[in-house]
């Protein structure tokens, strides 16, 4: 029961004090189930971004799940998940109920401007961290910043573009690159 409610209670924690969506959430799953309790590896942490990327659902759902999963099984991904679901939940049903008159207090409006510049600095912590654990390789610095120039390009442009594409794009690429290094090895073999 003790694992269950670690998962539950680090699950609220990171749900209720996160703001900006499951991208923002990045960074914090990783420091307390990658570098703290070591639950996943870096590696494994990777795999399961893209996976909970390319997955129906949002991304911190999606990886708390999982997480839960390698930790508790069955058990550990429910938690999990109602631990990450919960305090949003909560909290949009309360602002719900009081939405117009909560937007017109100032303090609440000028919260939330500095939330932004908050999650902004999230993400781009979430991007660093895992831009340090990557292979250095051509390849991979070459499809990250052709990725990075298309996104600020499409951003700027207003091009609406799904993160999903980068995904495939850059997926089908890398299996690309592995078949023609397969095919070139086995050459080389005979």
């Amino acid at each position: 029961m003790k694992k269950y409610l670690y998962l539950f209670f680090s699950m609220f924690k990171i749900g209720l004090f996160t703001f900006g969506g499951g991208y923002a959430m990045i960074s914090l799953l990783q420091d307390e189930f990658v570098e703290k309790k070591k639950i996943i590896t870096h590696d494994e942490f990777m795999y399961l971004l893209t996976i909970a990327e390319t997955t129906p659902g949002p991304i911190a759902i999606n990886a708390s799940t999982y997480i839960g999963y390698k930790y508790a099984k069955i058990l550990g991904s429910i938690f999990s998940t109602i631990g990450m679901c919960l305090p949003s939940f909560i909290i949009i049903f309360v602002i719900s109920l009081f939405f117009n008159r909560f937007l017109d207090i100032k303090i609440i409006s000028h919260a939330f401007m500095g939330i932004k510049v908050c999650v902004i600095y999230l993400i781009f912590m979430a991007g660093v961290k895992m831009f340090k654990k990557i292979e250095k390789n051509a390849f991979n610095i070459t499809i990250m910043a052709i990725t990075f120039i298309v996104m600020i390009l499409f951003a700027v442009f207003s091009i609406k573009f799904s993160s999903m594409f980068y995904i495939l794009i850059s997926g089908t690429l890398g299996l690309f690159i592995y078949l023609i290094t397969y095919f070139k090895n086995r050459r080389k073999e005979q």
